[in-house]
């Protein structure tokens, strides 16, 4: 994997992270938080698919590399559902 293909992944996931926070209605941090989230979306979203026996539904491949755009923003909408419900508001 080449440095541009890395940031190019990296940019995928924020764009996903970024989807997720404004669909779930909450968002702390800037890029950084949402290429975090964008990626763990992308693995909790994968593993459920696979749980649930769901087929893959839209994957970029980069450098070899498939990023799950559909169940990333899925798993990115949950995680930052469970994060928004276990911390505090200010």
């Amino acid at each position: 994997m080449t440095l541009l293909e890395f940031f190019l992944l990296l940019f995928i996931a924020g764009i996903c992270g970024s989807i997720g926070q404004a669909i779930a209605g909450y968002s702390r941090g800037g890029c950084l938080v949402s290429i975090v989230v964008g990626f763990i979306g992308a693995l909790l979203g994968s593993w459920m698919s696979q749980q649930m026996g769901l087929p893959e539904l839209f994957n970029v491949t980069v450098g070899g590399n498939q990023f799950p755009i559909i169940w990333s923003i899925i798993g990115s909408v949950i995680f930052v559902v469970i994060v928004g419900l276990l911390t505090k508001r200010r």
